[in-house]
């Protein structure tokens, strides 16, 4: 007689309640983490006193009172902004800026999210960009994280531009 069939019902229920725990246990072991968002603080020290440098220009991150300044010179086109940067217990840093150029002037808004599994960060542009690689846990050459620099190359860009378009008018 199979070991089945010598166990009455309530044994074998009683079986089977201790061994699918088990299994679901090492199930769960075995999943990749959950990716966690940053906190306000983690942002604060990845951005505050940086320079985001583009391949355009740039944006700077001032800590004091989370100011934002920006300059860019896309073939020939020149623009500056002006504003605030944001961040949350989300993993979320905006930039919040009036941008300049010689046609004018329209506020933007541009977010970034952030998650991180260990000691990766995962960054993408809010809302519905795609998830790449901000930092690895041993930062890499080619790492986003890496554009961000202390130095401000920026500032005096977009105050000289800000000078010659008001001269402009």
């Amino acid at each position: 007689m199979s070991m089945a069939k010598r166990l009455t019902g309530g044994a074998l229920a009683l079986c089977l309640g201790l061994i699918l725990p088990i299994g679901a246990f090492a199930a769960e072991k075995n999943r990749a983490p959950a990716p966690t968002p940053l906190t306000a603080a983690e942002l604060y020290m990845i951005y505050a006193d940086k320079t985001w440098t583009w391949n355009t220009g740039g944006g700077r991150f001032i800590g004091e009172d989370r100011r934002f300044v920006a300059w860019v010179d896309n073939g020939g086109k020149q623009s500056f902004a002006e504003g605030r940067w944001v961040v949350d217990d989300l993993g979320q840093m905006c930039m919040r800026a009036t941008w300049t150029n010689n046609e004018g002037t329209a506020r933007a808004s541009t977010c970034f999210g952030h998650r991180k599994i260990g000691n990766t960060i995962y960054q993408r542009r809010q809302p519905s960009g795609d998830w790449y690689v901000f930092r690895h846990a041993a930062t890499k050459a080619d790492d986003e994280f890496r554009k961000l620099v202390p130095a401000d190359t920026v500032s005096l860009k977009a105050q000289g531009l800000k000078q010659v378009l008001a001269t402009d008018k």
